[in-house]
């Protein structure tokens, strides 16, 4: 493999708009927060200092930092693995690593708590990534991120919550290797600069560059630059899924690509179609025929919803979710081209009332 050169290595593009078009442009503005929050870190830093080691207000003060950058940590654990309940475990390590830090004697204070912080998730996620290769080669049937449920009375602002790609991107980002993902995570999605990313891998900024360069290629390879507009992509998801479980033939072949793609994950537990991708216009629309056809008397419930990237269709029977249906759309156009279809009740808890 050729190497690259300075000019290809340190292309001049905004990282999200280059990576994803639109797919997180929002979050680009959580980046400047970080201006304001390493203004005061060494003046708690200081602070901290002044306090003894057993004191509570110590016990305080380490528990405020952390809480006031969880929900990034949790954004950057999530966008590298695909799975809330892992996301979960791995923020609880970060934080165990962190108390423990400030518990040890011998260890001096934490200068800049936000590098530290993401650093010790990211080396939590890259650990993770290997146990859940493991775990994805007995799954059963296709495999797709957990679906992140973000509730309508969310107290986070507009800017938290736009802090998660797609489906599709996530799908994509699941071909790349760990590091890749991480430095696309970092860079495209969070903003954060090559030494940035050098300093919390160990890896030299020229090493990350190059990860950078492969990884952007890599999605754009296999993801159009263009982010729907939300209302346009709610009301898509909707016709589409009023169309599914109503059996409206029609209705499918007008909202359906003629290449468009199924994908359904139900790991063995919950109602899956087909253990392969399904490809076609026809042999979608069949399934799905068939499916609204074999429902009972009293069918399903059909929500709107949303997930951290995309609106989502959200399927309902009186035991609770069964279905979470994603969808996304041509480039120039509100024809659906790919379906994700999560049928894993594993992958549904967080949808649980809704």
């Amino acid at each position: 493999m050729s190497s690259l050169t300075e000019e290809e290595a340190d292309m001049t593009v905004t990282p999200i708009q280059a990576a994803v078009g639109n797919e997180a442009l929002a979050a680009a503005e959580a980046v400047t927060e970080r201006e304001a929050t390493e203004m005061t870190e060494a003046a708690e830093v200081k602070k901290m200092t002044e306090v003894t080691a057993g004191d509570g207000a110590l016990d305080d003060a380490v528990t405020e930092r952390f809480l006031r950058l969880r929900h990034l940590l949790f954004s950057v654990i999530y966008n590298m693995l695909g799975s809330v309940a892992d996301t979960e475990d791995a923020l609880q390590e970060v934080w165990l690593a962190w108390a423990a830090r400030h518990r040890a004697s011998t260890a001096g204070p934490v200068v800049n708590a936000r590098a530290y912080l993401v650093r010790t998730a990211v080396n939590q996620a890259l650990a993770r990534r290997a146990d859940l290769r493991r775990r994805r080669e007995t799954y059963v049937g296709c495999w797709l991120p957990e679906p992140l449920f973000v509730t309508e009375d969310d107290a986070s602002g507009p800017v938290e919550r736009a802090e998660g790609v797609s489906m599709a991107v996530l799908v994509v980002l699941e071909t790349l290797s760990p590091l890749e993902r991480a430095v696309f995570v970092l860079h495209e999605v969070f903003g954060f600069g090559h030494p940035e990313i050098a300093d919390a891998l160990g890896r030299s900024p020229a090493a990350v560059r190059q990860l950078a360069v492969r990884a952007r290629r890599h999605v754009h390879a296999r993801r159009p630059r263009h982010r729907p507009e939300p209302g346009r992509h709610a009301e898509a998801t909707a016709r589409f899924a009023e169309a599914a479980l109503g059996g409206d033939l029609q209705a499918l072949l007008r909202v359906l690509a003629p290449d468009v793609t199924l994908w359904t994950d139900g790991g063995g537990k919950g109602p899956a179609v087909s253990a392969r991708p399904v490809r076609g216009r026809e042999r979608v629309a069949a399934l799905f025929l068939a499916i609204a056809g074999a429902l009972p008397p009293n069918p399903p419930r059909l929500h709107l919803r949303r997930t951290a990237g995309d609106p989502c269709a959200l399927v309902v029977t009186d035991a609770g979710p069964l279905a979470a249906l994603i969808v996304d759309l041509a480039p120039d156009d509100d024809r659906i081209t790919a379906i994700y279809s999560v049928t894993n009740p594993d992958k549904l808890t967080g949808a649980r009332g809704l």
